[in-house]
């Protein structure tokens, strides 16, 4: 499967009333959230996500977390324990799973349900082992005693962690919200959180990401609103396009689809397989006769059609996007559509899913989308919920997770203005192990995290290097040099032929690839024989020269790759 490195941490000894707290992933940056707890000799992985790559990652489809400083230590993992079925808190398992030693795997049942297809996706299903948990009932994990807690978030079945080790009681929240009316009747369990804090907690590990905003974060049924009072005006089809994995706005616009009188078609799919889950699970309750497929939506009128897909974040390949290019097979936009875009924007996917508003405006189509309408509302809790928790669990310590490094660092001003100390509200990042006690805490020292690549098949096998070249491709182009030397005099047998992608275009260049050619040449004269035959420092010297020359004429810096052939 993956090619994970093996320098992994040896760790210092720990005391018999001690815990080790070491993030791999999700501090400092949004995904890859993945953490290992660690007392009394065994380990306890919390998540195991991924991220989707950044603009500068080119060619890059995945990211997942570098496990590299637990990875020699298999043996110890007792299991992996899952707050909610997000890919970046799921979606490395099947990539990682095997070099952690495939130990079990906790988590309700909608998560274990959506991690189901991807283990089957990657011929792991028979190999790990899921173990299905109910909220508020306790389990033992190796020398852990874990409780799973609701927790309400954007998506079905979200849960906290109550973690009981030797060393005490650590809360870890999850990604939450203190939504006082969620779509499923789940809030999250607050009774739960104040008696953890009558017992007393060592450490509260608590959701950072909302922590800029002030107030409360409002209810998702909110957007349940705002869809019945948007539908029933709109004229043509209407496509909503959000996140497969948000079952309760999916309930939502199946509702509101019913109450205006429309047949819904699902297209993407990611969005048909999780709504099947839902459905079989009882998560998602959705009349048979609203379902249409393509063929009986042809033959409806536009104004009794919705459409669900995916694709809100301009995905290129998505359905969503298809349809906007008019490139899609089966559906296309006419004037007078509506198109919702239910979902945040997600940084540094802003260029594309403006791009995509903009080609459904060609099209003819109104769309609505997160700063124009109410039609999305975020999963995480804002400042005044953040209060809250801290003030119910009355932790010992605190350290807070799940944000970027500035969302850490503002969830532990926010504590500290509440009353804890600066040695209580503690700001860590990713490889930093935290050790706890009675006796109180200390950093040991940072260990090697990171991030590993997935290209297509591969794993591991694209670094930072191989970004660096792709960048210098995309940037400044290629330069390609071929020459055919004499294996035993050096003499030039044919050559040198410059070709270029991406520099210049050839037709519009004949001047300056005629100076590169000479200067090559040249530059072949001078050298010795002896050196004639070394073609690495031939290679080299290349680069040189056709190196100086376009920075001096053109200011570019393409990547040079001088072929040489032997005759």
């Amino acid at each position: 499967m993956t090619n994970v490195p093996h320098n992994s941490l040896t760790p210092r000894p720990l005391q018999a009333d001690a815990v080790r707290i070491l993030p791999l992933g999700g501090l400092g940056e949004i995904g890859l959230n993945m953490m290992a707890i660690e007392a009394a000799g065994a380990m306890l992985i919390v998540d195991c996500g991924l991220m989707f790559p950044e603009a500068y990652m080119l060619g890059i489809d995945l990211v997942i977390p570098d496990i590299s400083a637990i990875a020699s230590r298999r043996e110890s993992i007792a299991g992996i324990v899952l707050t909610h079925g997000h890919e970046d808190h799921i979606g490395a398992i099947p990539f990682l799973v095997e070099a952690l030693g495939c130990p079990p795997i906790y988590g309700s049942p909608l998560t274990l349900g959506l991690l189901a297809n991807k283990l089957e996706e990657h011929q792991l299903r028979s190999r790990v082992e899921c173990r299905s948990v109910k909220v508020r009932e306790a389990i033992d994990i190796g020398p852990f005693k874990v409780e799973f807690f609701r927790a309400a978030h954007s998506i079905v079945d979200g849960c906290g962690l109550a973690i009981r080790t030797p060393a005490g009681l650590i809360v870890h929240t999850g990604d939450f919200k203190l939504d006082p009316t969620p779509v499923d009747n789940q809030p999250t369990d607050l009774g739960r959180l104040a008696a953890y804090g009558e017992e007393g907690v060592l450490l509260l590990l608590a959701d950072s990401t909302n922590v800029e905003n002030t107030g409360q974060t409002l209810s998702e049924r909110t957007v349940g609103e705002a869809f019945n009072e948007l539908m029933p005006h709109c004229t043509g089809k209407i496509i909503v396009a959000t996140f497969s994995s948000n079952i309760h706005r999916i309930q939502q616009v199946i509702n509101a689809a019913v109450l205006a009188g429309r047949k819904v078609m699902v297209s993407g799919r990611s969005m048909v397989s999780n709504i099947a889950i839902a459905r079989q699970l009882g998560y998602l309750h959705i009349p048979d006769d609203v379902l249409v497929d393509l063929r009986q939506m042809r033959d409806l009128p536009p104004r009794r059609v919705l459409i669900l897909t995916t694709g809100s974040q301009g995905e290129p390949l998505s359905s969503l996007t298809r349809i906007a290019m008019d490139d899609h097979k089966q559906i296309s936009i006419a004037p007078g559509d509506t198109v919702i875009l239910s979902s945040k924007f997600i940084p540094g996917n802003e260029r594309a899913i403006t791009n995509l508003i903009n080609h459904l405006y060609r099209r003819g189509a109104e769309v609505h989308y997160e700063t124009t309408s109410e039609i999305h509302v975020s999963g995480h809790a804002s400042q005044n919920e953040l209060k809250t928790v801290l003030n119910l669990v009355r932790p010992q310590y605190f350290v807070p997770v799940h944000g970027e490094y500035r969302h850490l660092v503002k969830h532990a001003q926010l504590a500290r203005s509440m009353g804890w100390g600066e040695d209580q509200a503690i700001v860590i990042s990713n490889g930093t192990p935290l050790v706890l006690s009675a006796n109180g805490w200390h950093i040991e020292p940072k260990v090697d995290t990171g991030r590993v690549f997935i290209d297509g098949k591969g794993v591991g096998d694209v670094g930072e290097m191989e970004l660096r070249d792709r960048r210098h491709l995309a940037n400044h182009g290629l330069v390609i040099v071929f020459l055919a030397l004499n294996q035993s005099s050096g003499d030039i047998v044919s050559g040198p032929e410059i070709i270029t992608r991406g520099f210049v275009p050839e037709e519009e260049s004949q001047e300056l690839l005629s100076e590169a050619r000479q200067l090559v040449c040249e530059m072949l004269a001078e050298h010795s024989r002896m050196a004639m035959t070394d073609w690495e420092e031939l290679r080299v010297e290349v680069r040189k020269t056709l190196r100086r020359l376009f920075n001096k004429t053109m200011d570019r810096r393409p990547l040079i790759l001088p072929i040489i052939m032997e005759l």
